[in-house]
This record gives C-alpha cells, structure tokens and sequence, in this order.
C-alpha cells in the first residue's frame, strides 16, 4: 500500500499519514486500482494528487468508481473541475446522477484555448488600464486574475496567470526601484475608551462585546450550518428515496426560512446554562433572518408545574427575545400516537415487558419481545393507551441501536397522571427520544441546535424521521456553559430548598435565571457574558467573576448614583451653615452630568460608614479621624472632628464636627459618601454559596455537595441607610451605591422598608479571580 501511494506522487511520510487512517487509505486504494486499470500502472502526479483529493473531500463514497472514471477518461483535469464534481454530486444525493447535467456543471469537454485567454485577459486589463498606469505595481494584480477567470470558467489558472504577467508586464514595462518599494500600512482607527464601552453594553438582545457580538459568530456559524432544504449536505444525514420530495415540500411551507426553537422541559427553573441556549437558538434565528419557537416539552406531567411555564417565558422575554410561536409537544399528542401505530404497523417498534431496572445502562438484556407479531403489538399498544397496564408493566420501544450502544430506546411509557393540559386524556405519554425529533419535524425546524451530550441521539432522531417518511431536520450540538461554585442540577436545586440552604429557586445565591435577575444582573451583562464565551463546540466551564465583570460593565452605564450607609455612624456638625436642612444636587452619572441630577437633603444631623472614621490613625490610612479632615461628597463642605462621644463599653457611638466650605478650606485627602435625613433599608450582602471549585466532585468534597456550603453566603444589614432619592424604587430597579457597589431593589421592599441585594462590588475582588 505504501508503494501505491508513492506511486502516484504522494511523499513517503504523506502516504504513511494516509496509511492511519484506514477509511480515507481504503478509498484511496480502491481510487488508484480502478485508474491504473484504465491508465496502467505508471499514473502522474497530476492524476495522483486529483485521485487523493477525491478520496479525502467526497463525503458519500459510493459515487468514487463515479468519479475516478472521469479522471480516468481524462474528462476531469484539473481541481476546480473536481471541486464542481464533488459540490455536484453532494447536491445530488439520489441517484441516477443526470450525466449530462453533472458533465456540464463540471466543464466535461469544455476546451479553453490560448486565444480565448488572451482575449479575456486583454479585456480585464482594457477595463483597469487608466488605475494601472497610475499605480504600476502597486496594483491588486489579483482582481485581474479574479475577473479573468469569471469570464472563462474552466480556464487553468496558471495559465491565466501567465497571460496576466505577460500583458502587465508590456504594458508597464520592468519593475522600477518606486515600483518595488512597499506600499506604508494604512493606519487602523482606534475606538475612543467610550466608544468602545458603548460597543460592549446593547440593548434588547442584540449582545455586543469589544470584539465579535453573538450575532457576529452566529453570522459565521451560518457558513458551517447548511442552508435550509440543503439538509442533505450536511455529514452524517441520511438520504432516503423521500427525502428530497420532503424537502422540496418543506421548502414551499418555510419559504426557506432558518426555523429553530428552544426546547425546555417545564419542571424547574433556567439557569446560565439555558442562558447560552437561548441566546444560541434565538440568535442564529435573529442573526439570518429566521424565527425561533419557545416549545415546552411536556411530556412528564408527574414533575410539570404551572410556575414553571411562566418563568420561562419571562426569562426567555426578559433576556430580550421574543418567541415566534409558544407551542407544547403536548400541542402534537394526537399525531404522535398516530405515528406510534404507523411505526408498529411497519415492524420498526414493539411493546416490552421488561422492567426499567432490565433495561438500565449501556449493556441490558436484549428484550424477549422484540421480534412479536405486530398485530400483537397494535393490540398491546392499544390496551396500553386504556390503561389497562400499571406503570412499569409495558412500554412502547424503537427497534434501533443509538451511537452510545444504547438498543431500543423507549417511545412510550404508562403514566397515571392528569396532564396539566390534556386532563385525563392520555395515560400513556410519549419520551424525549420520540417526542423531540419529530415536534422539530412538525414545526419544520430547520436546524436543531442541542448541546452536546445529546449527540448521542443524533442517529435515532434521523432514524425516527426516515422511518415515518417525514421530513427530518438536521440536529447540530454545541458545547454546554458550566459555572464553578455552583450546582445547577434541579434535583440538587430542590435540595437545596428542602434543606433551607437557600429560600427557592430564585434565591440571589444561585445562577438560575431568576435568582441572577432578583440579585440585580441586567439581561444585557448575561447577553454579553453568552457572547464572551463564544459559540463553542466543547464544555466550557468559566469563573464567576467574568460574569460579575460583564455586569459591572452594563450597571456603569445603566444604575444612576445614589449613597448609602451599611453601618451607620452619627455624625452632627455643631456650627451648620442653616437653620434647617440644605439641598444637595447629586449627579445621576458623575461621568456624564447630561444625564440628570437627582437632591438628598443636607442636615446637621448626618450618618457616615463606621469604617470612615479611626481614632488612630495608621500610615497610608486617609479618612476621617482627629486632626484629619474629610470632604463630604457631592456636598461642597469639608468635615473636622471636634468630640467624640463613647457609650458605656467605649464603643464610639456619634461624633460632633465642624464643617468649612470646600472652596476656602485645604483640600482633603479624601471625599467620603454620607446620608441625611435618609430612609431605613435592609442590605443584603452575598459571597459564594459553596466553599470548592466544584462541590459535585467528590475528590474535593468527599461529603458531598450539602457539606460544602460557605457559612458566610449571606450577611444580613438590618438597620443600613439610604438617601431617600431612591424611595420611588420598584424591584428590580438598580443603583450604585458609591463606594459601595451595585444594588437591585428586592421583591420583599415592602412600604417603609426597602430591601437591597447587592448584586457586584465595584471592583472585582482580587482573591476570587
């Protein structure tokens, strides 16, 4: 075998490499022994290399013996004839291949002579000769090429090359000492430190990041994805005598549209994971033109619950999209169980009696029942459908072997349980391994996007189709979005609650999607997170902080300054300027005042951090504290202390101070936040609700996930202040409390009592990047 492949032009390490891999060596064997039966044994490098190149790009092989005939015959002579041949045949997937037609789409006989390229090549040169003259040399001489070939189709490249060369050069004569300098680089405009901010934060899904949005590689995917009604390009696709009348049908209804969807089943809540699905499926849609359906799959009512339904949808909405169409696999129960009967009535599915403990993992029992009579497995399937068997007593199941070894997965399987749509109707509901491909199949979806694990399936949704003779979509996977300190898993969710480790599903300490919106995380930072992570094709499993940093991003431009105080300290200033209380303008935005200033009242009676002030003061140490002055923000006055007051343990409980108008006084070292005549608040502080990197690994937490939970996940400041600029604030409503961090108003505010999340530090905390 090494001989024949040296034999044909191949270097000796190129047909060992060849050799290892045993599919493409195969073809390549039988691509050189069907030519030398028709050439002899001594083949040139031109035919070898077009042979090899046959062998490695042709994606059906049964069309090889097709092709190398042609190459034989000497019909197809040079690479661009073969890449037409091979686009042709991969357009073509039924056979009998139109000869004629195929011979023209691939310039079978099509003879090109030196005239007619000189002709064309004369003509391009005519067209470009003022912009020739002018920058000799330093012309694109490849546009010239690029037009030449456009005119003559099958002409050999080198030749047109050539004439190019040929006709430039008399026409400009020798190169001179201007014509071989190089032309400078033109310099690239760089984006203002604003531009580029406003370039990573926009709106309504449309997510952007300083480099590539979403929707910019979800563009790029779009040239790997097939187009719609090309499904049989894609590798791995099965083409049956229907398929392209199907897609011809599927076509006339999609009108060629991109379709997809996303799929969840309504028994929990989304998480980030979702995040990067939703942002996946709606935005390939988005990005070329196409629409996407929101479809439950309802199809195990035992764990489907109304609360579910509808914050999927929310979340789905508020991250920006907006279904094309919500529909139900439930939506298709009648036609699923027809095509049930169909499937039994053409010898592809059986009803089973084993057990699920029988039929469990990769290697189970093959069943007993597999090869009954079909009319038997009507009558089954009926009495199944009547409920005259328990749960667990039989079930419907698919006469095919999935990719992971797994035979003959179940379609159906008995429920006595009311559906929260159908009722009573069905105790008999259909799984996610029948249901899926053949919702996608009824919704015309165009391409079934998935994450990866359930590549696995990938042979049985074709299958399924192909045995219905209904349309089948392609299903592409995509890698999953994983987040370290977390667990995601809804049954671990559910602990969780159960256990009062966390109060539900949106609890601010957890990344499902509702728990990262009462925390205060804007749809758009989520966007932008999906987006920095890319369209990926392995797991990827990223840091907390990078979607904190997405945040901070989005909340800099988006939450309007207020000032709190977490652990007040009484600060009364003993010679106030007024008889009653000041107006203090305060900027919206410090670093763009044309977005508005909001007033907070200036008292004598004022309320600073704790941490603000130091009876001793150590080096570097630059705020409040005897014999060291501070400026209050925003106000225009700076603040010396006079008396402190102690209570009983020596604990510092108010301090009495003087205050000076900060454009007569020196200027302080530092400007400290404060309130005044403020409102009481509640702040909650959150830090990582498990202690390990992954507190589901049981090398790192051998006790389990429950035991790894951080005691300090949640601070409580009962008794914090905020100016009351803020009291008009709705939930979910966000501000930076400066020097703070970011704030969302929760859901608990209730009249007199306003309750914070915090939702991100100003800066990034450098132990936990």
């Amino acid at each position: 075998a090494l001989g024949l492949f040296t034999g044909i032009g191949l270097s000796e390490a190129k047909a060992r490499e060849t050799l290892r891999n045993g599919a493409l060596s195969a073809l390549l064997r039988r691509a050189v022994l069907q030519a030398r039966s028709a050439l002899g044994p001594a083949l040139d490098k031109a035919t070898g290399t077009l042979l090899y190149n046959t062998a490695a790009r042709l994606k059906d092989p049964k069309h090889l013996g097709f092709l190398v005939g042609y190459i034989a015959r000497r019909e197809i002579l040079t690479d661009l004839q073969l890449s037409a041949a091979l686009e042709y045949v991969r357009s073509h997937p039924l056979e009998p291949l139109d000869v004629a037609d195929f011979e023209q789409a691939c310039g079978v006989g099509v003879c090109i002579t030196p005239e007619q390229i000189e002709e064309a090549v004369e003509a391009v040169i005519s067209k470009h000769r003022a912009e020739l003259l002018a920058k000799r040399y330093h012309f694109n001489m490849g546009l010239l090429m690029g037009e030449a070939r456009n005119r003559l189709q099958w002409a050999d490249g080198k030749t047109i090359k050539n004439e190019v060369d040929l006709q430039v050069l008399h026409l400009l004569g020798p190169k001179t000492e201007a014509d071989l300098e190089k032309k400078p680089k033109a310099a690239k405009a760089r984006l203002a430190p604003a531009e580029k901010q406003k370039v990573a934060v926009v709106e309504n899904g449309d997510m952007g990041t300083e480099t590539q949005s979403l929707l910019e590689q979800l563009r790029g995917e779009a040239l790997k994805f097939h187009k719609p009604g090309e499904n049989y390009k894609t590798e791995g696709y099965v083409v049956t005598p229907n398929t392209m009348v199907l897609l011809k049908q599927h076509l006339a209804i999609t009108g060629g549209q991109v379709r997809t969807r996303f799929p969840p089943e309504p028994n929990g809540i989304l998480h980030i994971g979702h995040a990067k699905a939703i942002n996946f499926n709606f935005g390939y849609a988005k990005a070329n033109g196409g629409v996407c359906f929101l479809r439950y799959d309802d199809t195990n009512p035992e764990k489907e619950e109304e609360k579910y339904f509808t914050a999927i949808r929310e979340m789905v909405e508020w991250l920006g999209y907006q279904p094309y169409a919500v529909t139900h696999a439930s939506d298709y129960f009648d036609q699923l169980y027809t095509w049930a009967l169909e499937l039994i009535h053409r010898g592809q599915a059986y009803v089973c009696h084993q057990k699920v403990e029988e039929i469990k993992g990769h290697n189970p029992p093959p069943s007993p029942w597999r090869d009954r009579p079909v009319e038997e497995s009507l009558l089954l399937f009926e009495d199944m459908r009547k409920g005259k068997f328990g749960e667990g007593e039989a079930t419907l199941r698919m006469k095919l072997v999935m990719e992971d070894g797994k035979m003959d997965p179940v379609a159906y399987r008995v429920k006595f349980t009311p559906h929260h749509r159908t009722g009573d109707k069905w105790c008999i509901y259909p799984t996610y391994d029948y249901t899926h491909c053949l919702c996608d199949s009824i919704e015309h979806i165009t391409h079934s996007l998935c994450t990866k694990e359930f590549q696995a399936r990938r042979s049985s949704y074709f299958w399924l189709c192909n045995a219905l003779d209904v349309y089948c979509p392609v299903q592409w996977e995509y890698g999953r979005l994983n987040l370290l300190y977390t667990v995601v898993s809804k049954r671990k969710i559910i602990r969780l609650v159960e256990t009062g480790a966390v109060r539900d599903w949106d609890d601010p300490r957890l990344f499902t999607l509702t728990a990262l919106r009462r925390r205060g995380f804007p749809p758009e930072a989520i966007n932008n997170f999906c987006a920095r992570v890319g369209v990926t094709v392995a797991q990827v499993t990223m840091e907390p902080h990078l979607l904190e940093a997405c945040a901070r991003e989005v909340l800099n431009e988006q939450a309007p300054r207020a000032m709190a105080v977490l652990e007040p300290l009484k600060v009364t200033i003993t010679n106030f300027p007024a008889p009653k209380a000041l107006e203090v303008l305060v900027p919206n935005f410090p670093a763009d005042e044309s977005r508005g200033f909001h007033k907070v009242p200036f008292h004598q009676t004022v309320y600073i951090e704790e941490t603000d002030f130091r009876e001793e003061v150590d080096k570097g140490y630059k705020r409040l504290a005897p014999g060291q002055a501070v400026g209050l923000r925003h106000a225009g006055y700076i603040i010396t202390v006079q008396n402190v007051i102690k209570d009983g343990s020596g604990r510092v409980i108010e301090l009495e101070v003087t205050c000076t108008k900060s454009d007569v006084a020196e200027k302080p070292k530092a400007f400290i936040h404060w309130v005044s005549v403020p409102l009481a608040c509640e702040v909650r502080l959150y830090e990582r609700l498990f202690l390990h990197k992954d507190p589901e690994d049981p090398s790192e937490v051998p006790g389990g996930f429950l035991s790894d939970l951080n005691p300090d996940s949640l601070r409580v400041v009962h008794n914090a202040l905020v100016d009351i600029s803020v009291h008009s604030a709705r939930p979910f409503d966000k501000f930076q409390f400066e020097r703070l961090g970011y704030f969302s108003v929760d859901p608990d505010s209730e009249e007199g009592k306003m309750v914070f999340n915090r939702t991100v530090t100003l800066k990034e905390d450098p132990g936990k990047a």
